[in-house]
């Protein structure tokens, strides 16, 4: 008989299908867990990764608040001071220069020699022409005595009247050749009086350009003045006035100048005309001054500061530093950051430059929190962080 069991007869066989099952469903669960962890952690990456990119385009900006003016009726606006009157003096012909009679600094009367130039082709032409005029001047006498001579011939029948009509015309085109001649040399002689260059009147000598032995040309649209002369015993100081203040500088106000030279110092003038018109691209209207200046302590092209009392009413007087102001094609603007850091850009009206600071009128209130030095880009609706202690850089949001 054989040993072996009914258990050992038995097949072996796996797990069955309800366990695969399982195996599977759970399988499943888990990868499914795998990936929704996933995908949620990507999500909350991405999601923290945009807050942290918005704050960052955010920009944190300086502002500055307007402030009231505190220089009441006083209109304070950069003046250019110039001589009362000035001339260049050129060449009117060609030559070299032998001497120069005055330089810089030196008092000068009308009419002074200033240099003298040395233009020998203009003696030479003028002695050409002297000689041209002298024979003209030896034909036309012998055409005169001729005519005269068939004149009395005519009156004795001796020549014929054409004949004598022949001589006069010969007289009267031999004068106009003299005439001619005469014109000629009058102009030459008057090219080489130009060799001599004088002040137009008294005055002070500003500038000089003359060497000795330099061509001088005339003409030459690229040539410079040999002197400038410029009288200064009065001055006109020129000073553009917004539109907001020019209908209270009149004609007649006095103002007050104060130079950087002499501080402390005042000088008075008295505003002698305007232009009466708004200049289109400064938008402001040019008057001109007239200051006494018997110490010449007033020089021309002189920067100056000058004073009016136009009282009150020239705008708001609200001041903000000149670089918190916007300039493009609609006029001066600044931006404004409002409650809730969203920018509102306003226009404004320049009333008064002052270099660092500008006095402005528009919507703008003491309180606002303006942008300084804000970007050309910047628009309406950018929205914006002030920076603590009103430091920052600003930039469009």
């Amino acid at each position: 008989m054989s040993d072996i069991t009914p258990e050992q007869n038995q097949p072996v066989t796996g797990p069955d299908s309800r366990t695969l099952k399982r195996v599977g469903i759970g399988a499943a669960v888990i990868a499914i867990a795998v990936v929704g962890f996933g995908v949620a952690t990507r999500i909350s990456a991405t999601n923290e990764l945009r807050g942290t990119a918005e704050k960052a385009a955010i920009p944190s900006v300086a502002v500055v608040s307007p402030k009231q003016d505190g220089k009441g009726g006083a209109l304070v606006l950069p003046g250019n001071v110039q001589a009362y009157n000035s001339a260049a003096i050129y060449a009117r012909t060609n030559g070299y220069v032998s001497r120069w009679l005055a330089d810089i600094g030196d008092n000068v009367r009308a009419g002074q020699s200033l240099a003298v130039l040395d233009a020998p082709e203009v003696d030479q032409q003028l002695a050409a022409a002297q000689a041209d005029y002298q024979t003209a001047l030896a034909q036309q006498r012998l055409a005169e005595t001729t005519a005269k001579r068939w004149a009395v011939m005519l009156a004795k029948d001796a020549v014929s009247k054409q004949e004598s009509d022949e001589k006069n015309g010969d007289l009267a085109a031999r004068s106009a050749v003299t005439n001619a001649a005469m014109a000629n040399v009058k102009r030459l002689r008057a090219l080489q009086g130009f060799t001599r260059l004088a002040a137009p009147f008294d005055g002070v000598v500003t500038s000089r350009a003359a060497q000795i032995g330099a061509l001088v040309v005339a003409g030459n649209a690229a040539s410079q003045p040999l002197f400038t002369v410029s009288d200064v015993h009065r001055m006109r100081i020129y000073v553009r006035v917004p539109q907001g203040y020019s209908a209270q500088v009149k004609p007649g106000m006095a103002a007050t100048l104060m130079l950087p030279e002499y501080p402390g110092r005042t000088f008075t003038a008295t505003l002698t005309s305007s232009a009466g018109a708004v200049d289109a691209q400064s938008g402001a209207v040019l008057v001109q001054l007239q200051a006494e200046n018997p110490d010449r302590a007033l020089k021309p092209g002189a920067f100056a500061q000058v004073s009016f009392n136009v009282g009150q009413g020239g705008g708001n007087g609200m001041s903000l530093p000149g670089s918190a102001i916007l300039y493009g094609n609609d006029g001066p603007t600044v931006a404004v950051v409002g409650s809730d850091n969203r920018v509102t850009v306003r226009p404004v009206t320049i009333t008064r430059d002052e270099g660092a600071t500008v006095l402005i009128s528009g919507a703008i209130r003491p309180g606002d929190k303006v942008i300084d030095s804000p970007p050309d880009s910047i628009q309406s609706g950018d929205k914006v962080s002030v920076a603590s202690g009103g430091k920052g850089t600003a930039h469009a949001g």
